[in-house]
């Protein structure tokens, strides 16, 4: 088991001879700040619809930004073709994917157009294959052996795709976990496992699930690589799927990697973390909050002035007005299509 980003998990992100042996630079760094503003600002926006009762179900993403689109960026940048299997607290992964923030609005407030489910499902459940962002569920860890045959398939087929899959701390819990790792190291497949570990599994903390203090020590067991990185780093966990990618497309299989990240909010809406975390915890989480971490680092190098940071804020919050207002104005789907791509036997 390795780990990157340091042991007070507090590396110097932008440091330049640090980038450049990661393969970024000063400008991938700020495109990174302003796609995690615009997340922010929809995730914001979500939990504002949540409270008002106009959206069923949220589950914030707020701390697993820089984890999440780090690792879809290395995945666009070192693959031919990437498959996603993520999970619901996903939402930076699913815009760094191609996900749109109308789509977001469209699929919380369960309105025609739709592209998950027809707006048959929970928000931002089911798939959208064009992007392939597969089996968006939250039935806890089932995406991982399903990203497991999905690579099978793909070596089946000589298809180059590398498949990613993500989940929380509490999915390594389940046995599908255990299943898919295991499968996927005895056929050396091309596939990620990457684990969002945020130390709760609703309200269970990491020391009362599992006696370890690395998730990633399990991958021992299944004979692949296991790596822990500082989930608030947006360049650590670059640098860890680009290698997990590299590994895989060499055929030596695939990588377990954890990114120890931070909830700065409740599980869900419907949660009240003041019922099992203490107010300096919760204070603790939040100095880690990886768009603040980030745009500190831009800041000191000179990188990010106030300017840019306010004009950044600001077309992030007229993207998701405008598209929450569009969502607004579309209609509910046609009850007449509510037996649509139902099979019967």
């Amino acid at each position: 088991m390795n780990t990157i980003g340091g042991s007070d998990m507090s590396p110097p992100i932008g440091a330049d001879a640090r980038l450049s042996s990661a393969g970024m630079n000063s400008q991938d760094l700020l495109d990174i700040y302003s796609m995690m503003v615009l997340v922010r600002k929809l995730d914001e926006r979500v939990w504002l619809l949540n409270r008002q009762g106009k959206a069923a179900l949220a589950a914030s993403c707020q701390g697993h930004e820089a984890a999440q689109i780090g690792a879809v960026l290395a995945m666009q940048r070192t693959t031919e073709g990437a498959a996603y299997f993520p999970y619901y607290r996903d939402l930076a992964l699913m815009i760094a994917a191609g996900v749109t923030p109308l789509d977001v609005m469209l699929s919380f407030l369960a309105k025609e157009g739709e592209r998950f489910s027809g707006a048959r499902q929970f928000p931002l459940h089911g798939a959208i294959p064009d992007l392939k962002l597969i089996n968006l569920s939250n039935v806890v860890s089932t995406q991982i052996p399903q990203a497991v045959g999905y690579a099978l398939a793909c070596r089946m087929e000589n298809d180059p795709t590398v498949t990613i899959t993500s989940f929380g701390d509490g999915a390594t819990n389940e046995g599908d976990f255990h299943e898919g790792l295991n499968f996927a190291a005895v056929h050396k497949l091309p596939v990620i496992f990457f684990c969002e570990n945020n130390g709760f599994a609703i309200s269970v903390p990491l020391s009362k699930q599992m006696a370890i203090d690395n998730i990633s020590e399990r991958a021992i067991s299944y004979g692949m690589p296991g790596v822990t990185v500082d989930g608030s780093d947006v360049v650590s966990v670059y640098q860890a799927v680009c290698g997990a990618v590299e590994l895989a497309i060499l055929g030596k299989g695939p990588t377990l990697i954890e990114a120890k990240v931070e909830r700065c909010l409740p599980h869900t809406g419907d949660d009240d973390d003041r019922r099992y975390r203490t107010d300096e915890e919760i204070r603790q989480a939040r100095r880690r909050d990886p768009l603040l971490v980030l745009r500190a680092c831009l800041e000191l190098e000179g990188l990010l002035s106030q300017e840019l940071v306010q004009e950044l804020d600001s077309r992030a919050q007229q993207q998701v007005d405008d598209a929450n207002e569009e969502a607004d104005r579309r209609p509910y789907p046609n009850p007449n299509t509510f037996y649509d791509h139902v099979y019967t036997v």
